[in-house]
């Protein structure tokens, strides 16, 4: 299994941070213009529509078309964890439905200070990923899907810090 991580401090308090990444509307506010995003649903555990904020349970359906190029790719995740203790908060969803083999997304928030530590750790297996014969293949596939998340979540983590920063 491949693994992605990002981490950067931002200049603004736990609580700020974790509000901000507690809707649906962060995620389209961070999300580089380039990857073309559309939220297609947003579903709660209990079956309402547009929860807030996102719970564990809920779903979120998307697409996506990098570049503009291709056919839209539709993923939906759904939220397994979303805790909040007094030493940090996590936020984890998995990917239910779309073009991995298996994505898994935790997003940890710790206090330091007036600032906050944020991670991204994705698990992550391409298609065919357990296949015998083509496992040379995929692991250099596994090193592009890396090169694609690089600059994504470079610019997530920048536009985090510019929103609430300013704030």
């Amino acid at each position: 299994m491949a693994v992605y991580e990002r981490q950067t401090t931002i200049d603004a308090p736990l609580e700020s941070v974790w509000q901000f990444y507690s809707r649906v509307e962060g995620l389209e506010a961070v999300t580089p213009d380039w990857m073309g995003l559309r939220i297609e649903s947003v579903i709660g555990p209990d079956g309402e529509a547009n929860p807030d904020p996102l719970v564990a349970g809920s779903e979120v359906a998307l697409s996506m078309r990098p570049f503009g190029v291709g056919p839209r790719q539709y993923v939906t995740s759904r939220i397994t964890v979303r805790e909040r203790t007094d030493g940090g908060a996590v936020f984890r969803d998995e990917m239910i439905h779309g073009p991995f083999a298996h994505w898994l997304h935790t997003h940890a928030f710790y206090p330091d200070g007036e600032r906050t530590i944020l991670r991204d750790r994705v698990e992550y297996e391409l298609p065919g990923g357990e296949s015998p014969g083509i496992g040379r293949l995929v692991g250099v596939a596994a090193s592009f899907a890396w090169l694609g998340f690089e600059p994504m979540f470079r610019v997530r983590h920048r536009r985090t810090k510019v929103r609430l920063e300013s704030v």
